[in-house]
């Protein structure tokens, strides 16, 4: 498994671990579905990546940055680094794995 992969399906794990605690804490649906949502399709794409074929990366390395920027927002609104700040680290590490993997396969 490369390295890629490896950091789009545990984006997408975190993803979905994120929005499951955020319901559970604040009851909210929304966190419940873009998480599970974003979540399942970082980790497709990290599947499409395994069976060979590139745009499963490139559609990887584009959901982690839609959900940076959407934690970047949100943690301009909030000034609370907990969620926000965690998933935008994480999201830069998976992103540069991601572009690491992609510089390699093209």
């Amino acid at each position: 498994m490369s390295l890629g992969v490896i950091a789009a399906i545990a984006y997408g794990l975190l993803a979905i671990i994120g929005g499951i605690v955020g319901y559970t804490k604040a009851k909210s649906q929304i966190s419940l579905l873009a998480g599970c949502g974003t979540g399942i399709l970082l980790i497709l794409g990290g599947i499409l990546q395994i069976q060979g074929l590139t745009w499963g990366l490139i559609f990887s390395i584009v959901m982690s940055v839609f959900l940076i920027i959407t934690f970047i927002s949100r943690l301009l609104k909030t000034r609370k680094f907990m969620p926000s700040g965690l998933m935008i680290i994480a999201g830069f590490i998976a992103v540069a794995m991601m572009g690491y993997q992609l510089q390699i396969l093209l």
